[in-house]
This record gives structure tokens, sequence and C-alpha cells, in this order.
């Protein structure tokens, strides 16, 4: 990107060749991953070469985001094609890939499952007792129709085993591959007369078959669960309508830079963050903040990439551009949201990893085992393609990542945006819920309390007209809300600190802080009129609509709910007492905050800070967890591992329960893996299963836990 430096933007941009290209972090594009193993494999590739500070896989998104500045995108490919890793340089072109992926995919099974279902039919012909040469015939009839049925659709096993294979390494698709070939091998056999009575055809068809609907059904799956990231992705409009010297030009988006002058129109969606120059508009946040209803919005006034132009024409100036945009830093949080690792997930990638050489072990001793007891080579060699098939662990592979992709996607379309690894780990494991006050459980905006003199408001109000500070918006909200019109105030000065000073009719005003204002008075804000009695205005902050029910969530959800402030006692209780918080702190420095926080987790519990400011900060970094509301301080929202897009703070028990069924789900799939293996591997080794029952089974056990992870909870 050009600088932002007026001195710069004239300058021209460096020439970057792709073969070259080195940037700190870049993606790429790896078409051909699809399991757990090959995220370990690719990762492991990557983070061995020197240069490279990160690498973290996307399963979902098909890519790698990587840091490592000064190495070239040349090199990082060829490491990955030692491990048998296609990569490409990712071009927003490819971002399509997906979806034609998904059309082979289904071409192929349709290819499977049309020869699988004409073998089946010559199959009953030699189970219904045809024998001899009619037998060969319809194995010979079948071997020309699941021949090149296998070449073709079982191609992309293939394909992922050689490459495997030629770089020394084992993967998934190794076993599965040899489990087909062998059966499409010694049926071949068979039909030429040279093997058993019994040919498996059908089996190597219904298995490829299987194994192709499973896979496209998982990434049906994803898709359908949609990444948050891809629709992030989706919001960033391409182009753009820039003024130059009052001509419109239609531009790349991506070339707009910071100053830029750009047209918007009803319906448009907005290209890069701004100032609205000139017009009004009625702006539709709902994708960014999940708040549907729109936001009016003039001269002045900030707008952002992704929003929609709903009503009339507007002018922006560009404050930020490209991947400079809120957009596309939030599309970046939620890409690493979507790789986060856990401990449980770490746990399935080791047994993943194991599984390649524990599988062709099983597969060999089942061959020499059988050979042996029944001298039968062919017999042997069913029961070793029933092994391979039937310990495929993509199961396994797929239990937590699945999980995780579909619980963060869903917390994103509730308006919650999750930005750490571990934050749905974390969240599961707490027990106490901790709040600020001031921005988090109240609105930013205080009210006045009570109900002053007619004329003293009038004063004030006259007063407060000249400043932006909320104690004068709420008397002059108040003034407002009553019907009474602001006295003329002359010679009006806003004392920085202090308060706002003018005349009435000759007589001087104050209306600010004791004993500025009131000489003698201490607290509050007082408004003085020579020759009058002075005034105390009492203010009162208003709790925000959803406060009082996000607190009876989490009460009868059995947490314990605290609430830490740097306000006075008196405001802390009323507000604690209000909200039916047993536990609050008052008077509290941030460093304070951190202390008490430290504290409780020494104890053995697990903290959830949920705040606002700059203040806050600290409590939300050392907290088990923090989520802080979508209009906090950049500060807070870095530290937070949840922010709350829309601000509606019933997305803190909404984000506990989502979390504590996500990490349940994953337990339940571990679980579910574990229980198919050591069911599913003595059968298999018993010689019970048949290639063909062991394909049904490995493909059923994959839908399980995509089935579960996907299901939504009662």
């Amino acid at each position: 990107m050009t600088a932002a430096c007026p001195a710069c933007a004239g300058l021209p941009e460096a020439e970057v060749s792709p073969e070259t290209a080195t940037g700190p972090s870049r993606a790429l594009h790896l078409p051909d991953i699809h399991c757990a193993a090959c995220i370990a494999k690719v990762e492991d590739a990557l983070g061995a070469l020197p240069g490279v500070r990160s690498a973290r896989v996307n399963l979902t998104l098909k890519r790698v985001q990587i840091d490592a500045p000064g190495v070239a995108d040349a090199t990082l490919i060829d490491a990955l094609a030692s491990v048998g890793q296609r990569a490409q340089r990712l071009d927003a072109g490819r971002l399509g890939s997906q979806e034609e992926g998904q059309r082979d995919l289904l071409t192929r099974i349709g290819v499977a499952g049309f020869a699988m279902m004409n073998v089946m039919l010559l199959s009953v012909a030699v189970w219904s007792g045809a024998m001899e040469t009619t037998a060969q015939l319809f194995h010979l009839v079948s071997a020309a129709i699941a021949v090149p049925a296998i070449a073709f659709s079982a191609r992309p096993f293939f394909v992922s085993a050689f490459r495997a294979l030629g770089a020394g390494a084992l993967n998934m698709d190794v076993p599965i591959s040899l489990a087909i070939a062998l059966a499409a091998a010694s049926s071949t056999a068979t039909a030429f007369g040279l093997g058993a009575e019994e040919g498996w055809f059908d089996a190597a068809l219904a298995l490829t078959f299987f194994l192709l609907v499973g896979r496209y059904l998982d990434q049906a799956g994803r898709r359908a669960a949609r990444s948050a990231a891809a629709e992030l992705a989706a919001l960033e409009a391409p182009q753009a309508v820039r003024l130059d010297g009052g001509t419109e030009t239609v531009v790349d988006a991506a070339n707009l830079r910071a100053g830029d002058l750009i047209r918007v129109r009803p319906g448009d969606r907005l290209p890069a963050d701004g100032i609205i120059e000139t017009g009004l508009t009625d702006l539709d946040r709902s994708a960014l903040t999940g708040e549907s209803r729109p936001e009016a919005a003039g001269p002045g006034e900030s707008v952002s990439a992704g929003e929609t132009c709903l009503t009339g024409t507007l002018t922006v100036r560009v404050l930020r551009a490209g991947e400079d945009t809120g957009l596309a830093r939030m599309a970046a949080l939620v890409a690493t949201a979507e790789s986060q690792k856990f401990r449980h997930k770490s746990l399935a990638d080791r047994a993943a990893r194991l599984y390649a050489p524990v599988v062709h072990l099983l597969g060999a001793a089942a061959f020499l085992g059988w050979l042996w007891l029944t001298g039968d080579g062919w017999r042997a060699l069913d029961v070793a393609i029933s092994v391979l098939v039937i310990t495929c662990p993509c199961a396994l592979g797929l239990a937590i990542p699945a999980v995780s992709t579909v619980t963060t996607a869903r917390l994103f379309r509730a308006g919650l945006l999750v930005t750490s690894r571990t934050a749905l780990e974390r969240l599961a494991e707490i027990d106490i819920v901790v709040f600020d006050k001031t921005g988090t459980l109240t609105s930013s905006r205080a009210t006045l309390a009570g109900t002053p003199p007619d004329h003293a408001l009038a004063l004030a109000a006259g007063l407060a007209s000249a400043s932006r500070h909320p104690v004068a918006t709420a008397i002059r909200d108040a003034a407002v809300a009553r019907g009474i019109a602001p006295l003329p105030v002359e010679a009006v000065t806003e004392v920085a600190g202090l308060g706002i000073e003018g005349y009435h009719d000759g007589a001087r005003l104050r209306l600010g802080r004791a004993p500025w204002a009131v000489p003698g008075e201490t607290g509050g804000t007082w408004l003085s009129c020579e020759g009058e009695p002075p005034l105390r205005f009492e203010l009162q902050e208003t709790l925000r609509p959803e406060a009082a029910d996000t607190i009876a969530q989490l009460r009868a959800a059995g947490y314990e709910v605290a609430l830490l402030s740097g306000d006075t006692s008196e405001a802390v209780a009323h507000i604690a007492s209000a909200l039916g918080i047993d536990r609050a702190e008052a008077g509290l420095r941030p460093e304070d905050k951190v202390a008490w926080v430290e504290a409780r987790q020494a104890e053995g519990r697990h903290v959830l800070m949920v705040g606002d400011g700059l203040n806050d900060t600290g409590c939300l970094s050392v907290a088990h967890a923090g989520i802080a509301p979508g209009t906090a301080l950049d500060a807070a929202r870095s530290a937070a591992d949840v922010v709350l897009l829309s601000g509606d703070l019933t997305g803190v028990p909404l984000a506990l329960r989502s979390a504590r069924t996500a990490v349940a789900r994953m337990r339940q799939n571990l679980g579910l893996a574990a229980l198919y293996n050591a069911i599913s591997i003595p059968v298999a080794l018993a010689g019970f299963a048949t290639p063909l029952l062991a394909a049904l089974a490995m493909s059923a056990s994959s839908l399980t836990v995509s089935l579960n992870a996907a299901r939504r909870s009662t």
C-alpha cells in the first residue's frame, strides 16, 4: 500500500515479483488439504524453515497464513512440495476454487455411484448361483465397468497418496488408495480366472463412492456452516467510484488511498473506512454489528467498509482502504479464530499422525496372520483390505476442528466475534463473571436525577448549550424532556476540567465542579448565580436495558457475578442492588482490579472479565478469558477474547453456553471416534467385515462426528 503521507502519495509503488515475494505475513492456497494430518504436515514443514515465525492452517478456507519476513514464496512452496503438499500463491480469483472442487467431487461421485449400481446388478447373478463360464463373463463385464470408473473416481486419493509417497511420507490417502487398488486388482484377477471365486468390484466402487460422499458432505457441512471469515470477505466491495476533480472514475477498491474522495449511492456497500463529507443517509450496519435497525449518518460521521448506504448519496473521504479497513482486520481476526487450536485438538492431531504406520502394520499383520491360519492368500488379502479401510481415523481428525468452525461461525452470526484461538476452551471453564460498571453495565450517557426548579434548569441549560461534556448533555436532555427552553447566556467560556462560565442579565453564572463553581462546597456538579442560592445537580447512570436479564441468566446458570468499579461506594452499591449483584468493589484503581482478579485465580477460580475501558485492559489480559463490547476502546477490544459486535450484554451468557456446548461436543466426538475404532478394528481383524462393509462403516463414522458437530443444542 502507498503510504498515507501526502509527500509520499505521488511516489510510484515498488514492483514485487510474485516469485520473490518476501512480505512478513502472507497466505498460500492449499488445494489438496482435507484432514488434520495434512494440517500437521504443512505446519511442521513450514515451521522447520529458518526465518518462519509461525504458520497457521485454516482447513475451511484451504489456506495457510505464514509470518516469514525475508523468506521467498518459492522457498515456502518448495518446502511444502517436499512433503507432498501442493501450494499456490493466494489469488483472490482462486477463492471460488472450493466451488469448483465441489463440482469435481460431484462428478466423481456420480461416476462411482452409477458404476457401483451396475456392478451390483451383475453381482446378483453371481450371488444367485451363476457358475463357471457365466460367472466369469459377469466378472469380466464388471471389470470393464469398474476399472475405468475406479481410475477416474478414485483419482483424488491416488494423486494424494503418490504425492505423499514421493516425498517419503504417509498420509490418510495411502491406506485408502492401497485398499481400493488391492480390491480392484484381486477382483480383476478373479475375472480372468486367476484368483478366488469371489470378486470385490462392488466393494472397491462402494468404498470409492462412500469415501467421496463423506468428503463431499464434510466440505458441504463446512460450507453450510459458512466460514465467518468468508462471509466478511463477501462484504468487501470490489470496486469504488472515485472522484477525480469532479469526474467519477470506477476503480478497484484495493487501489483506494487515504484522502481519496468516493461517491456512494443508495444500495452501495462502502468499499473503505472514511468520513462523510456531504450527504445524509440511513446505514445498514447489521452485517458488522448485528443491529438490524438502520442508523442515520451525516457529514462528519465515520463510516466503515461493509456497511450499506440505504438512502441518499454520500461523498466520503477515505481514511483506510484495502487491508487497513476495520472489515479486513475483522476478517483476519475471524480467520485466526477459526484456526484455533485446543488441547483436545492436539490430542487428535497426535493420534492422526500415528495412524498411518499403525494401520499398515495392522493390515500386514492381518494378511500374514490369516495366511498362516488358513493358507488362503485371497482370503487373507480380503481381511487385510478390510482392515486398511475400516481403521482410517477420519472421524478422529474431524472431531475437534468441525466443532470449532461451526461454533465460531454461529457466534459470529449472533453478533459475537471470537478473536482468540483458545477462547472456547477457556470460556467453558469459567465459574465467576466480573463486570466493569461504567460503559459496560451502564450506558455511557448519564441522566439528571430529581426535578430541579424550572428557572435553575433553564439557566443551566443555557450554559450547557456551549459544551459537549456528558454532564452538559444530561442537563440539556432534561430541559428538553420537561419542555423548558434554555435562557440566553452571554460571554460563555468553558474552562477545561472545571466547568462553564457566562452571564445572564449581567449576573455571572457558573456550572461545574465545586469549589470552582461554589467555593466552600465539595463534590458534585453545581450551578451558581450571583444573588441566588447555589443548586447542586445530581446525575445518575442509566442501566443498559439488557443488563438485568444478563445478570439473571448468569446467576441462573450457576455463575458467581461480581462488580468492580473505580466509582464511589454509593454509585456502585446502587447499581449492584438494582441488578442483584452480591459482590461489589468500589474505588478501585486499574491495578487494584488486576490484583483482585489475580487473587481469585490464585484460589483456583476461573475469571471472565467483561469491560470496555482503558482501565479494564489489564483485567481483560490477566483474566482466564475476557469479553469487550463492540463500543469499547481499541485497547480493550484487542485484549479481549470475544467482542460483542452489537454491544448487547446478553451475548455474555450466550458465549458461555456455546463454549460449554462446544467443548462437550468435542469430547463426544473424540469418544465416538475412540468407540468406533475399539469396535471396528477387532471386527476387521477377526474377518467379519468385508471390504464393502468396511467402506460403509468408515464413512458412517466420519459423517457421525460431522453431524454431531453441526447439530444445534436443544
